[in-house]
């Protein structure tokens, strides 16, 4: 069963499965004691950290294992702001950063601290001008990734860290995304990771804070990995992680031209396979191994799960697959389409094969959806009411779009369609179709039980 989902968790690395074994008999014993045992299990942690280093390019005495890429983002921004208290309260992020970044703003922000959020631009790419336009003289930390997970986009770490080494401001990057593809470049102070992105064990994360950076780590004093990750270390878990990381750094290249390829055909080939879809983010500046694409008129927990039954792992950034039924915080900041959404994120290995029987198989299933949801075959022609108002409240994505789709026929060129929907995917996915459709889409404002969406048909 091809594994499409790389971006969650890759697969464990052949190189991280013989770490694992061989270091589980000579890694267990406490590292920080004299004996025998103790110094061999030393002597691979301070391996493990060399190579690690290597990889992410900065000094061994500047990286701690943590016991995951959340953990090390939580300690990495709560350490920064507390180092810097005295600069300010004020954190500055970009809209597309994965959740832990996010959550960690949304809890500094609830104790007193002030957030400003960069938006991106409609392929999910933060612009450095703007980034460095929301540094101020009070900001304690910026946060940006390196790529994003959900629609692989690469941002301008190297433009962002200068301007805020310009600003006197310490950059924290999130790498978990890229590392695997190389180190990042750039002067940032503070990079955080997870080694199960790469193909590592899930349980360990790297937390690297450059030389010169204030950092103060919050918690209990600890006096392992320099009192920034209390609690045991997990020796044969780190010496796995750092041995695959150092592996898929040196097939690298190989494999980025490979996979690209491989993403190349999906991007150019789903649009003539499958009609309404839009595939979003940067079409040059991403990771090569990933692509996301939106479908209209579809349920995204219906369309995974039957793509789960063709035998094709993927995931979804799609309110329909949230228990929440709020669209993808990614998604919705770069303004596009979330309905129907597909992650495609292609592990190490995946054969061409695999892929061609996903492009097989992807538009059957799609259109089995639509008819099951009542999806639109075709526009119905014009008609002569100025005006028609669909009542979707109640209803959950995609059925709006869907009933905005058949209505939008039943007025005449110039004419407005007025949806009434509560669901918040509608405020994402209404304007994303009229972009699709070449419609107009007037605003919203509020309704009894919910919202007005307003399209004005112009075709």
């Amino acid at each position: 069963m091809p594994y499409f989902d790389a971006a969650s968790s890759a697969p464990l690395h052949p190189v991280a499965h013989q770490a694992l074994q061989a270091s589980l008999d000579e890694g267990w014993a406490d590292p920080a004691r004299l004996y025998r045992e103790g110094r061999r299990a030393r002597l691979l942690l301070d391996a493990a950290r060399e190579a690690a280093a290597d990889a992410v390019g900065c000094r061994p005495d500047e990286l701690t294992f943590t016991s995951s890429g959340t953990h090390a983002v939580h300690s990495g921004i709560y350490g920064s702001l507390s180092g810097r208290r005295r600069v300010g309260r004020h954190l500055v992020v970009s809209a597309v950063e994965h959740s832990s970044v996010l959550h960690s703003a949304a809890s500094h922000e609830s104790g007193g601290g002030s957030v400003t959020e960069v938006p991106v631009d409609r392929t999910g790419r933060v612009w450095a001008e703007t980034y460095a336009a929301a540094l101020r003289p009070d900001t304690a930390l910026a946060c940006l990734q390196s790529a994003n997970h959900e629609v692989g986009t690469l941002q301008p770490v190297a433009e962002v860290a200068g301007a805020c080494r310009a600003a006197g401001v310490p950059l924290l990057v999130d790498a978990a995304q890229s590392l695997a593809w190389g180190p990042v470049e750039g002067p940032w102070s503070i990079l955080a990771a997870s080694a199960h992105k790469w193909g590592g064990p899930a349980g360990v994360g790297l937390l690297v804070v450059r030389k010169g950076v204030r950092f103060a780590p919050q918690g209990p004093a600890d006096e392992r990995e320099s009192g920034r990750a209390a609690g045991f270390e997990n020796i044969p878990a780190i010496v796995a992680a750092a041995a695959s990381l150092r592996a898929v750094q040196a097939e690298a290249a190989a494999e980025s031209e490979r996979l690209r390829g491989l993403v190349d055909r999906i991007r150019s080939r789903v649009v003539e396979l499958v009609p309404d879809v839009e595939v979003v983010g940067d079409p040059v500046r991403r990771l090569p191994h990933l692509v996301t694409f939106s479908c209209l008129y579809v349920d995204g927990e219906t369309l995974l799960h039957e793509l789960d039954r063709a035998e094709f792992s993927v995931s979804s950034g799609s309110s329909c697959t949230s228990s929440t039924l709020t669209p993808s915080h990614v998604l919705r900041a770069m303004g596009v389409l979330s309905e129907g959404n597909v992650r495609v994120s292609l592990p190490r290995g995946t054969a061409a094969q695999d892929v061609d029987r996903f492009l097989e198989v992807l538009p059957e299933v799609v259109a089995s959806v639509r008819t099951k949801l009542g999806a639109p075959v075709a526009a119905a022609g014009p008609a002569d009411a100025a005006e028609f108002v669909v009542d979707s409240l109640g209803k959950l994505c995609p059925i709006p779009v869907i009933e905005l789709a058949k209505a939008i026929g039943k007025v005449p060129v110039g004419g407005v369609v007025t949806v009434l929907a509560d669901d918040e995917a509608a405020r994402l996915d209404i304007p994303a179709w009229c972009e699709m459709r070449g419609q107009e889409y007037v605003g919203e404002h509020p309704a009894a039980g919910g919202t007005a969406y307003r399209v004005r048909r112009t075709s």
